[in-house]
């Protein structure tokens, strides 16, 4: 037992090692991609904002059937007729993801109405943009509920059957802001780390349940309405996120496979600081690159 463990002990660098030599090998030479031809889609939040261009995207990239949640029907029913015009099954339902009974309902009504959900995309959000002492209690739950637990009810909801096919992919569209918070968002920030938490633990879960997959996306500030007046101090050497770049990476990422991904890549970086600087250092990183301040002109969609 003792020569077991420590030949395992000693082959734990080797395989460290390797597996850092294969992901260089793997992005330099991608392996081939997932085709989703059969693949049904589910996409919370997919009336506007990031969710319809992932909607057009994986419409595009040969997605069998689309279904769009949210809870704006004008904008369900207008990307769901532009996806079926450009060739594509699309379906839309009517549901907020905060609400846990609404979830477990409309999951089922899709089972029987559609089939069963082989992607699920967790992309509804929202986000209040105030300070904690100017936020109103309500607006903070209603935050939390669907940015955190929203993901915990629609996974409980369409995960077990991907298990039991052996075959399913779950998408969480999070944010930079999950790992290095910026003042006058605490709701959103606070959300998304505890939703970044549940994909990561998530993934991990996973990792022994063939045919099923994870994959987190960790944007940059990204141009919608959601997140319209805030500013950076440097929009052109840090210029926001097109909604169809973040669409377009997030489908490959799907196709490939890849547990995380960061937009743009440099966001690495920013994490890296964050592991060995000082607070005060940090402190002024915020304040000379602007995010210190950069929702004070804030007026999104919440």
């Amino acid at each position: 037992m003792e020569w077991k463990l420590l030949s395992s002990t000693l082959f734990f660098p080797v395989q460290i090692i390797f597996y850092i030599v294969k992901a260089c090998v793997c992005r330099l030479f991608p392996n081939k991609r997932k085709d989703l031809r059969e693949e049904v889609v589910l996409i919370t939040g997919g009336g506007r904002g990031i969710g319809r261009h992932l909607a057009r995207e994986f419409a595009v990239q040969g997605a069998k059937k689309v279904i769009l949640w949210g809870r704006t029907e004008r904008c369900l029913k207008e990307t769901c007729e532009e996806i079926s015009q450009a060739g594509t099954e699309c379906h839309y339902f009517l549901c907020d993801v905060g609400n846990r009974e609404e979830v477990y309902q409309q999951a089922k009504l899709v089972r029987e109405k559609v089939g069963d959900v082989t992607i699920l995309v967790n992309n509804a959000a929202v986000v209040h943009g105030k300070s904690l002492m100017n936020s109103d209690d309500d607006a903070l739950l209603k935050s939390q509920n669907i940015n955190t637990l929203g993901q915990f009810w629609t996974t409980k909801a369409f995960l077990p059957r991907m298990l039991e096919l052996q075959h399913g992919h779950v998408v969480c569209i999070n944010s930079i802001l999950s790992l290095s918070s910026i003042p006058g968002a605490i709701d959103y920030c606070s959300s998304k780390a505890s939703s970044f938490a549940f994909m990561e633990s998530l993934t991990l879960g996973l990792l022994d349940c063939p045919g099923v997959g994870c994959t987190t996306v960790l944007p940059f500030h990204t141009n919608t309405e959601m997140f319209q007046g805030m500013r950076v101090r440097f929009p052109r050497l840090f210029p926001p996120l097109r909604p169809e770049f973040v669409a377009q990476r997030t489908v490959d990422a799907v196709r490939t496979n890849t547990a995380f991904i960061y937009l743009p890549w440099t966001m690495r970086a920013l994490i890296m600081l964050k592991s060995f600087m000082p607070q005060y250092a940090l402190e002024e990183i915020h304040k000379f690159t602007g995010s210190y301040s950069c929702m004070n002109t804030f007026k999104g969609r919440t």
